[in-house]
């Protein structure tokens, strides 16, 4: 077990104004996260605290990541779009989500009773990452995702969850923005400053 782990469960992720209040989803969900922790901790992943989130590695590479969200907990895999989902139980961030698919969970009740699945899927995840499995990404023609976003993408996996997890208008929102920068350092800086809002799921105009 981590101890930077131990730190966001007390305190929150740290991405927005309800840190380390009650209000903080992470305090919300906090049985459910302590739960799913178990399940992960007794498998051959190992925990850490990459992006502000739990994240679960198997021989350095990113398996999944746990979070809270308003409505659920959920396991987030990376390459959740490789896998096999024979219960259906599985559900992508956001419509236009290539790569991670989620498991969400509003009970510890649910939790328990679905744990030898939950196990299974982990399993599975293991097993895609030991074959070097990618997912072979499609060119978004709606958007003109500039590479300065990309390049943040491939340094924050996290970031671009949350990203395809944005409705079509939120995400169209924030690359006209990018990109009416004429200048590559001018859109980097500007990315930088909404990527907290993008990894709480707020869009351009969201307070």
């Amino acid at each position: 077990m981590n101890s930077k782990v131990d730190t966001y469960l007390q305190d929150g992720c740290g991405r927005c104004s309800l840190y380390k209040t009650p209000k903080c989803k992470v305090h919300r969900w906090s049985a459910e996260l302590q739960e799913l922790r178990r399940i992960l901790n007794d498998s051959p992943l190992v925990e850490d605290l990459k992006w502000s989130q739990p994240c679960y590695t198997f021989e350095k590479g990113n398996v999944l990541i746990m979070s809270a969200f308003k409505d659920f907990a959920t396991l987030a895999f990376f390459k959740g779009s490789l896998m096999k989902d024979s219960k259906g139980i599985m559900s992508a961030p956001g419509e236009n989500s290539q790569a991670s698919r989620r498991l969400n969970f509003t009970s510890v009740q649910e939790i328990m009773d679905n744990e030898k699945l939950i196990r299974e899927y982990i399993q599975e995840a293991i097993e895609l990452e030991k074959s070097g499995a990618k997912v072979e990404f499609k060119l978004s023609k709606a958007l003109d995702i500039p590479e300065e976003l990309e390049l943040k993408f491939k340094e924050s996996p996290a970031l671009k969850m949350a990203f395809e997890a944005l409705t079509p208008g939120r995400q169209r929102g924030y690359v006209l923005y990018f990109n009416g920068a004429k200048q590559s350092a001018t859109r980097t800086s500007r990315i930088e400053k909404y990527i907290d809002h993008i990894l709480v799921g707020k869009g351009f105009h969201d307070k």
